[in-house]
């Protein structure tokens, strides 16, 4: 049968925990996580019909460790080298998980709409935390030769490019060497993901900027429920007035069910429209997830049908945004 919805597409996710890739079986990253499923992954998705499903790689995964109140950090320092080693293990993984599944990695518009048409689901490689960059700018261009499409500047760890918003600031937002991470982005064709980012890091690189950007999984914090990840309404809107996404994000931060995250879809609607919001699952890494699968996009799009959108509306925030950010980014 034709294709007569838009394309799907998960702008952030770590799918079967594709990180874990290369990591031997007795190491405690793979026994407490239960190794790389990527593959397994990857089929669940071609059969939910997606075009294209992100495969985040996580640059400060080696030093992350629990907060006694919760939530992550940087436990320790990087040996040297060792970010830019370990990013290359998990970037190794997705090289081998993309030549054992004869997949598309795709890069533009284009391959996202031709994955589309022809019915597959290609995969987006994608970066999380510029960590491997440890300071030099030649690493971004070894990352977009092993396929990088977007890179998420920073993650949990303060690196060298900017602010996070589970620390207390050190730089005052955007650094020096972030602009000039931001600006070989724009040269390569990069999206800038400014997920993680304080407001204050955020407004810098949308200054320095030339592209839209992105915040692949986030979404409207709460009064009475606040939380550092989520963006207050001058966050969000400051990348929507760009041109840029916000990826909503089915946490269980807030959200309980899947009817509270089709809330938070609404509430950033209503905030910056429907050309502006996708859906970043951060699957399989995600706190209390109330999406687990990518067979659940069928039933997003039915829920925000019920809640009054109509079918291009729905198809936008489900992939045809990501597709329109990519062409305004990398052609």
């Amino acid at each position: 049968m034709p294709i007569t919805r838009g394309p799907w597409i998960d702008v952030h996710a770590h799918p079967g925990r594709c990180f874990l890739a290369g990591l031997e079986p007795d190491h405690l990253l793979a026994q407490l996580l239960g190794g790389d499923g990527s593959a397994t992954a990857l089929h669940a998705a071609q059969a939910a019909g997606l075009a294209a499903v992100s495969y985040a790689t996580v640059a400060d995964l080696a030093v992350l460790a629990l907060k006694s109140a919760g939530g992550l950090h940087a436990g320790r320092p990087f040996e040297p080298g060792e970010a830019r080693a370990d990013h290359r293990r998990q970037l190794d993984g997705l090289r081998r998980l993309v030549e054992a599944e004869g997949v598309t990695v795709a890069r533009t518009a284009a391959d996202l709409e031709r994955a589309h048409t022809t019915g597959d689901t290609a995969i987006l490689v994608t970066c999380e935390g510029g960590d491997f960059l440890e300071g030099n700018i030649d690493g971004l261009a070894e990352a977009y030769e092993a396929g990088m499409s977007s890179l998420t500047l920073v993650h949990y760890r303060v690196n060298e490019i900017g602010d996070i918003q589970t620390e207390e600031p050190v730089h005052g937002g955007l650094t020096a060497f972030g602009r000039d991470v931001v600006a070989a982005c724009n040269e390569l064709g990069v999206v800038i993901d400014c997920a993680h980012a304080t407001l204050a890091t955020t407004l810098g690189v949308l200054d320095a900027s030339t592209a839209p950007v992105m915040i692949s999984h986030s979404h409207l914090d709460h009064d009475d429920r606040r939380h550092p990840r989520l963006l207050s309404a001058d966050h969000a809107t400051a990348v929507a007035s760009a041109g840029g996404l916000i990826g909503a994000w089915p946490s269980g931060v807030t959200s309980a069910t899947l009817a509270d995250f089709i809330d938070e879809i609404i509430r950033l609607v209503a905030l910056i429209g429907t050309s502006h919001v996708a859906i970043g699952t951060d699957l399989d890494a995600n706190f209390r997830p109330v999406i687990t699968e990518h067979g659940q996009f069928a039933t997003v799009a039915e829920e925000l049908a019920a809640r009054g959108l109509d079918p291009s509306e729905v198809d936008a925030i489900l992939g045809q945004n990501v597709v329109d950010l990519y062409r305004a980014v990398a052609g």
